[in-house]
């Protein structure tokens, strides 16, 4: 009695436990879930509507639409996130993180006054 199976048999388990396992290594690593379930990590809103639907300030990703952009989480404080932003897009009105406004003395600082 053998108890190997033949050629195409080994390379369908390979290929099912390979999918397996990088399936499994990319649900384990993945944060988007978790962001797209608790929204956006800064919510930034601009003093004038800008026509760039996308964005790379401050070290992070920014969707805008109008006058309010948002990206996840940098690798940065805040406050110089919010001073990337402002570089790139202009003077900022407001600026949440976790969905709580920064002080008025950070977001005078965030946009170099």
């Amino acid at each position: 009695m053998t108890l190997s199976l033949p050629r195409t048999g080994r390379l369908a388990v390979f290929a099912t436990a390979l999918l397996y396992t990088g399936l499994s290594f990319g649900v384990a690593t993945s944060t988007t879930p978790l962001s797209a379930a608790e929204g956006p990590y800064y919510v930034a809103t601009l003093a004038q509507a800008t026509d760039e639907n996308r964005a790379v300030a401050g070290g992070v990703a920014w969707a805008c639409e109008g006058t309010t952009c948002v990206a996840n989480k940098g690798p940065s404080r805040p406050s110089r996130i919010c001073r990337g932003l402002a570089r790139e897009m202009g003077e900022i009105t407001a600026f949440k993180v976790e969905g709580e406004e920064i002080a008025e003395d950070k977001l005078a600082r965030c946009n170099g006054k």
